[in-house]
């Protein structure tokens, strides 16, 4: 009972953790020999003295790698302000050797479609509207390519890539649109083949300079329309899941798979926005070559309907290999939900980077001008 009066007299609010840490230790020693009796006592003692024990605060764990996260008076309305890019989070151990195919690729691209463009922009001959199209075309492939891999590239050799939400939300805004532009130089094409087979003799003085350069700035605000509402509403988004986005590039849902509010809207208008455009630009192509493949069965000459038909034909083998590698990348996403995400990061690059691949090789080898051109080329670089 002495022991009791002792200690009741000795303890002062500056002690009471010593205290504590003493009782959790006297629980300790005479846990198995069953003698709670001592620690009753020391709780009355707290108990009388008035004392009373805070819990710890709760601690706010934010990500070392993310500094740039903004955190306002409450924890609800944090928002990261930059993000880490992993390109095919399963294979990180072998992201080196991911970086061969990757770089040659790229490298294949962009030789291919320079050799190209730079033939029809040497030959006096190939500046006609449909070969300046190609050309176009096989720039814009040039340019979505340099969009995505280079980053691609960095990510592999550092593990990661480091991108602000800004510049993520540009990344995204260029890719899009270098799609949605690629298509819409494919209408134009479309409609300059409509003119030249179906109303030959007027052509030269129908599509004209003036015109054709009306129509691809007709395309660049089509393409920049159909992709400012889907970036738009992107960076209205508050992003507080996660700070690391399991994509090579900044893709639309990719980044979103980390908001934490309602992304219906986001959603809705991203998929209407892609279908009417796909289904709109699929009855104007199929309307304009079902035409011209009409008229060009009408020649008389052989000749010219052997040449009109192999025009189209490349022209549609374009549109082909375009459209289906857009078409399957999103029902896969949408059907193989159970899918890694590695294998819907590799669809991805498929969709990307495929027309960039093919489109200059068959422009080179099956317009009869363009491969005429190249042969002479190689022909005078052979010693």
């Amino acid at each position: 009972m002495q022991a009791k009066i002792h200690l009741k007299t000795s303890i002062s609010v500056k002690s009471v953790p010593a205290l504590l840490s003493f009782s959790l230790g006297i629980s300790e020693v005479y846990e198995n020999q069953s003698t709670q009796s001592s620690l009753v006592t020391l709780g009355q003692v707290l108990a009388r003295a008035g004392t009373q024990t805070r819990p710890p605060a709760p601690l706010l764990y934010l990500e070392p790698s993310s500094p740039m996260s903004r955190l306002s008076s409450g924890s609800s309305n944090m928002s990261y302000t930059s993000f880490l890019l992993v390109g095919f989070p399963g294979l990180q151990e072998s992201r080196a050797l991911l970086m061969l195919p990757f770089l040659s690729l790229y490298l294949v691209i962009i030789s291919a479609n320079a050799l190209v463009i730079h033939t029809v922009v040497a030959q006096r001959s190939l500046h006609q509207p449909m070969h300046l199209l190609i050309a176009l075309l096989l720039a814009v492939n040039i340019c979505a390519a340099t969009t995505v891999v280079p980053a691609m590239l960095l990510s592999f050799s550092t593990r990661f890539h480091r991108i602000s939400l800004a510049h993520c939300l540009l990344q995204m805004f260029c890719i899009y649109f270098l799609l949605a532009f690629d298509c819409s130089i494919l209408l134009v094409m479309a409609l300059d083949r409509y003119v030249a087979i179906c109303y030959p003799l007027r052509y030269p003085e129908i599509v004209t300079g003036q015109l054709l350069a009306g129509l691809v700035g007709a395309a660049a605000a089509r393409s920049t329309c159909i992709v400012a509402p889907v970036v738009a509403l992107a960076s209205r988004v508050r992003f507080c899941r996660s700070h690391v986005i399991y994509h090579f590039a900044c893709e639309h849902m990719a980044l979103m798979k980390l908001s934490c509010g309602d992304i219906s809207l986001n959603k809705t208008v991203g998929l209407t926005v892609r279908i009417f455009n796909r289904v709109l630009d699929m009855l104007l192509l199929g309307a304009s070559y079902s035409r011209i493949i009409h008229a060009a069965f009408r020649i008389s000459s052989g000749g010219a309907r052997s040449k009109a038909l192999n025009t189209c034909g490349s022209h549609l083998l374009v549109v082909f290999t375009v459209y289906s590698s857009t078409m399957s990348s999103s029902i896969v996403y949408r059907v193989a939900r159970t899918a890694s995400q590695d294998v819907h990061n590799l669809l991805s690059a498929f969709y990307l980077l495929l027309p960039c691949v093919v489109n200059p090789i068959i422009y080179g080898a099956r317009t009869k001008e363009i491969r005429r051109h190249l042969a002479r080329m190689f022909l005078r670089a052979d010693p």
